[in-house]
């Protein structure tokens, strides 16, 4: 009987003892995977990248909708009031969270490409439906579908590459996908400004959106499944294939013990998960203590992420610039669109060496900084009750300090919090990775929803100030909860990151592995240079 073989066996022996879903760790298992310390190839790098295509569709939308609330004037039948650019901007969002909670169902019965694809398809068509619409409601209806396709990719790409990723790169590579997010908002910018003068140009504007979507389409067959859903679905030989592609250095051995490595805790996961249905899944999410703190340390910072007022600011920042006086306010949102990708960069260089929770302590003090300030300022600009500025009012220094404030912040949200939100589906274990981060990105778009739907009325009625007052305070109290609960999980493979939430949040225990890690490498390369001296 081989090592898979003899394992498989013990975990089903000590199944019919267990109520729950509980974690089984032997050292024979870790053994089998040596191959994560091969250099991985370029291969993983550009299948990463084509999947991260998918984030310009959630960064694209999220930026262009800014400037179309600006130029679309009586295009529609009317002049949009408050409310009615809430409902065209929060119903996207809406569509999102309906369209990842769909994903999440099927992304481990179909796989993780097909609800990739069906996002791109409609997106292009919720495109088509915005540019060619003439009433508040088939721009709504397009909005709608749009957000079901966004949903959909978001939910599911960062799940697809985590599956994909070399452990030592994971962070990085699913960093890619935010840099598409910020590249597809700081592109969104760059085409409103385009066509800001251009005759019904919020048209081009939206019609765009289904380029990225196009390209995706394409490209995406090129693309290999995930390793752990070819084994899931017993595909073993093509999961193989796409290891060995992933990682050429390693041995053919070493690609079968990767494979028998996957198996095994596929294999555990299939005999837990047999005739059982989704709904019994997400109850794993709330009934198992070690799973339940995994989703709150994972959705609670990606609740924080959103309700912290950076979405405010993306989906707004045009009509805000505006209000504090700036002639051309897209050109402005730009600076802001850039700020965000340049520090996306740097989160994606810093991440997977400095590590998740010490970038996250390092930077949310910052945005809480920047916002008090930006609120402190908004007390000096004239502003009514209905967000227009006061009769014959000149701004002057507060709005240009406003600005810097809101590059400060965003600055600090992209190299921290903004990105790193979206790696807590490393968290979960196999057996509700799927439902987990359906949770996570069902987080995501339900408090986007709540931002996109008060913001505008949120300033009418607490001042500007006061909003802003407001989400400082969400990032203060975000800051103290990392802080408790969010562990760092660098470097570990998938497989290990299951131990952490069986201890508390595990916030001592994972620093305890990382330091066990750090002095076994170190004993390692003592003895390779011990060995390399004895042969001199």
């Amino acid at each position: 009987m081989n090592t898979i073989e003899r394992l498989s066996t013990d975990i089903k022996d000590r199944k019919s003892s267990v109520q729950h879903i509980e974690t089984f760790i032997n050292p024979e298992i870790d053994a089998l995977d040596t191959i994560e310390n091969t250099e991985a190839s370029r291969y993983s790098w550009l299948v990463s990248i084509t999947a991260g295509v998918g984030g310009l569709l959630f960064g694209y939308d999220t930026g262009i909708i800014s400037a179309i609330l600006v130029y679309l004037g009586t295009d529609l039948g009317k002049t949009l009031d408050g409310s009615e650019k809430e409902l065209v901007t929060s119903i996207t969002s809406g569509g999102a969270f309906l369209g990842a909670g769909l994903a999440g169902l099927f992304a481990d019965k179909y796989g993780r490409k097909m609800p990739i694809f069906m996002g791109c398809i409609l997106f292009i068509i919720g495109a088509i439906i915005q540019a060619s619409a003439f009433s508040i409601a088939q721009m709504t209806v397009g909005r709608l579908v749009v957000g079901f396709g966004v949903g959909s990719a978001a939910m599911v790409v960062p799940l697809y590459i985590a599956e994909v990723a070399p452990a030592k790169y994971r962070g990085r590579m699913i960093g890619l996908d935010n840099m598409s997010i910020t590249g597809g908002q700081l592109i969104s910018y760059g085409i409103g400004a385009a066509f800001a003068h251009v005759n019904h140009g919020w048209r081009y504007m939206a019609g765009l959106g289904a380029v990225p979507a196009i390209v995706l389409c394409c490209l995406l067959p090129l693309c290999p499944e995930s390793p752990r859903q070819l084994i899931y679905h017993n595909k073993p030989q093509e999961a193989a294939i796409v290891i060995a592609k992933i990682f050429p250095n390693g041995t053919q051995e070493q690609v079968e013990q990767k494979v028998q490595h996957i198996t095994f805790h596929v294999e555990q996961v299939r005999s837990l998960h047999a005739d059982k249905s989704i709904w019994w899944q997400i109850k794993q999410l709330y009934v198992v203590p070690s799973n339940f703190r995994a989703m709150v340390s994972a959705c609670g910072l990606m609740a924080i992420s959103q309700l912290g007022g950076f979405n405010s600011l993306m989906y707004y920042s045009s009509t805000l610039f505006a209000l504090v006086g700036f002639s051309n306010p897209v050109a402005v949102g730009t600076v802001i669109a850039a700020t965000n990708f340049i520090f996306t960069w740097v989160n994606l260089m810093l991440v997977d060496r400095v590590g998740r929770r010490r970038i996250l302590l390092s930077t949310m003090w910052g945005m809480v900084v920047a916002l008090v300030c930006a609120a402190v300022c908004f007390h000096w600009i004239p502003i009514n009750h209905d967000l227009s500025l006061k009769n014959n009012s000149s701004v002057g220094w507060p709005a240009d300090v406003v600005l810097v404030c809101m590059v400060l912040y965003v600055g600090f949200y992209s190299s921290g919090m903004g990105n790193t939100a979206w790696l807590s589906s490393e968290f979960y274990p196999m057996e509700v990775r799927a439902v987990g981060t359906m949770m996570l990105t069902l987080t995501c778009w339900g408090s986007n929803i709540i931002v996109a739907s008060t913001f505008l009325t949120q300033m009418e009625n607490t001042t500007p100030s006061g909003a802003f007052g407001f989400y400082a305070g969400i990032c203060f109290f975000g800051w103290i909860a990392v802080y408790f609960c969010y562990p760092e999980v660098k470097g570990m493979t998938l497989e290990d990151i299951r131990q952490i939430f069986q201890h508390g949040f595990g916030v001592k225990y994972a620093n305890q592995l990382q330091r066990e890690a750090k002095r076994r490498q170190q004993e390692a390369v003592l003895g390779e240079e011990s060995g390399r001296n004895e042969k001199v």
